[in-house]
């Protein structure tokens, strides 16, 4: 069986699409909540689905049965701040599970986050030594706890200490695709914007408050939940790849250039609108990410990454504008 933690979110959903077209045995632990969330794996066969409260027990009765653990549930929101809640679901439950992976002999691969790299000055390198770890300072809670772990990893490396036959962390950064409806304020820009631009009206982007960008000008490393996905797939079919790696595209891209595409794939005259970016979120507002992808392409990955224009055209085409959306 392979346990996909966060199997009913975002990016949880989508490999577990990937995972049934392949019949593979899939166990999902997460939390439906209120809402639309199930959707997101109705069309996926499913084994079983386990509460997140139950999971350390349940892995016990079920340690040999396990060929994989892959790791995305935790609460991802950037803006969460209450401390107490974010080491109760993202810190902890992911050293359990590395602790167990190591102990049963499982490979392990788990989310990591750009948000690791704060406001970029120390660089986008997904350098795992801990010199290098030591110089990033992210801007919230989110990519804080992301950050304590991909630590404590270095560290138990360094130290000589046993690891899961197979580990992997990965740092996402602005991913965007289908399954992502239910993440409210955390939804992408793209899936905000498009039922603007199909009825014909505005979007509406931040300004710039950095002299070196201009209005939409702030540069992301946006890549499609699709590709990421092929990254996972690739890991889960090439044991000897381990390490903490960057998933991005390798290429940033303004907002603007975002917008722009949503209405070229909706067919629709372009109209943008500006207002000032929130004072509360002003001082965390990062103007520029881009992944380093050596070292996954080192690692021998050597898939494609769709571009902006061409992610978004999958996106708007096949999902979006879609009575039914979901993947």
């Amino acid at each position: 069986m392979i346990l996909v933690t966060g199997g009913a979110g975002f990016i949880g959903s989508n490999i577990v699409a990937a995972l049934s077209e392949r019949g593979e045995k899939i166990i999902v632990c997460d939390w439906l909540e209120q809402g639309d969330k199930w959707k997101n794996i109705a069309k996926s066969t499913i084994a079983d689905f386990i509460d997140p409260d139950n999971l350390e027990s349940w892995l016990h009765k079920n340690d040999s049965r396990l060929r994989a653990i892959i790791h995305m549930g935790a609460i991802s929101a950037t803006t969460e701040t209450d401390g107490d809640l974010i080491l109760k679901r993202n810190f902890r439950p992911t050293k359990m599970l590395w602790r167990f992976a190591t102990d049963n002999k499982i490979p392990f691969i788990y989310a990591s986050s750009a948000a690791t790299y704060g406001d970029g000055t120390a660089g986008f390198d997904d350098d795992m030594s801990e010199a290098a770890l030591a110089k990033l300072q992210p801007l919230n809670l989110y990519g804080w706890s992301k950050h304590a772990f991909d630590k404590f990893v270095a560290r138990e490396i360094s130290r000589g200490a046993m690891t899961p036959p197979q580990w992997a962390g990965l740092k996402f950064f602005n991913v965007y695709g289908p399954n992502e409806y239910h993440k409210g304020s955390m939804k992408s820009v793209i899936a905000q914007s498009y039922p603007k631009v199909a009825a014909g009206e505005a979007v509406t982007l931040f300004k710039s408050h950095n002299p070196d960008y201009e209005d939409g000008g702030q540069l992301r490393d946006f890549v499609y939940v699709k590709d990421c996905v092929d990254v996972v797939l690739w890991l889960l079919d090439n044991g000897s790849a381990s390490g903490l790696f960057n998933l991005g595209t390798g290429k940033a891209r303004s907002f603007k250039d975002l917008a722009s595409a949503v209405f070229t794939a909706a067919n629709k005259p372009e109209k943008i609108n500006y207002v000032d970016t929130p004072e509360q979120i002003r001082d965390k507002y990062q103007y520029f990410t881009e992944a380093n992808m050596q070292k996954l392409r080192a690692a021998g990955f050597g898939g494609n990454f769709r571009s902006l224009e061409d992610g978004i055209s999958d996106y708007v085409t096949n999902y979006l504008a879609k009575d039914d959306p979901y993947r």
